[in-house]
């Protein structure tokens, strides 16, 4: 779910006293060869460039972390087959998936166990998943894998820039934001990947009747999401508040296990307005 539980360990936004150095792809498995080509795909995660002047909220901070030789394996070998790097240029879907299909773009997956579900659920539909970590990146080319999706692609990469500098305006049918770092102390709200700038950014990237889903567990960030949803004049909320779980938003065991405990979820999910 968010960064207290193992289901999703991105994190949404910066902080000063967070590690900036990247997890490499050596961790706990370090013995194992990594190849110059995976280096450098993986290097792009260690810096973002901006646009000259610009500066924003990152969807992520660095934190070194365990990577399983599973993990690292799929990086060496699935890396070339099932991702997108980077670069600032536009991206064409079509030619990305090898087809003409509606784009999903997810914004931080974790470790894909609801991507993978979700991918497989709607076999018609492109899911195009955004994450830094390489533990988690490594999980779903394993899952990729496994399951043998065919409609799955990944960018390694801050999702914010994925979306400023890749993304055409009007060309994504939906978009996925599930349980993103709730950065639970107030003087870090601002750190909080849901903000005015962005949500603002993200709406002009989706095609007109596209929505934005939105998925949190800790109740003050659902709060802060629907302010900042609803005063977006590109979106329109589709429920009287708080949407009900969609059946193609699978309950992960974290979440189980928290509503077990009387823990809630708040979904909301917004249309793109003409």
């Amino acid at each position: 779910m968010n960064t207290n539980t193992p289901e999703n360990p991105s994190a949404a936004g910066t902080a000063p006293d967070a590690a900036s150095t990247p997890a490499t792809p050596g961790g706990d498995a370090a013995s194992t060869a990594v190849s110059p080509e995976t280096r450098a795909a993986l290097a792009s995660t260690a810096h973002a460039p901006n646009s000259p002047g610009a500066t924003h909220i990152r969807s992520f901070v660095h934190r070194r972390g365990h990577i399983t030789q599973g993990q690292l394996a799929a990086l060496e070998r699935l890396m070339g087959a099932w991702s997108i790097p980077y670069a600032p240029r536009r991206l064409d879907p079509a030619i990305a998936f090898g087809r003409q299909a509606p784009t999903v773009l997810e914004i931080g997956f974790g470790m894909g166990e609801t991507t993978e579900k979700i991918a497989l659920a709607r076999p018609d539909d492109n899911f195009l998943g955004v994450e830094v970590f390489n533990a988690g990146v490594g999980s779903l080319l394993r899952r990729i894998e496994d399951s043998n999706i065919q409609n799955l692609r990944i960018i390694q990469h801050d999702a914010v820039e994925v979306v400023r500098d890749m993304i055409a305006p009007d060309s994504l049918a939906g978009v996925h934001i599930y349980f993103p770092d709730p950065w639970p102390k107030k003087r870090h709200h601002k750190r909080r990947l849901i903000q005015p700038a962005f949500i603002s950014l993200l709406a002009s990237r989706i095609a007109p009747g596209g929505y934005i889903h939105c998925a949190t567990d800790w109740e003050d960030y659902a709060v802060q999401m629907l302010e900042v949803l609803g005063n977006e004049p590109q979106l329109a909320n589709t429920a009287d508040g708080y949407a009900p779980r969609p059946d193609y938003r699978p309950l992960t065991k974290f979440e189980n296990r928290g509503l077990r405990l009387g823990h809630g979820v708040w979904d909301l999910i917004f249309k793109r307005v003409a």
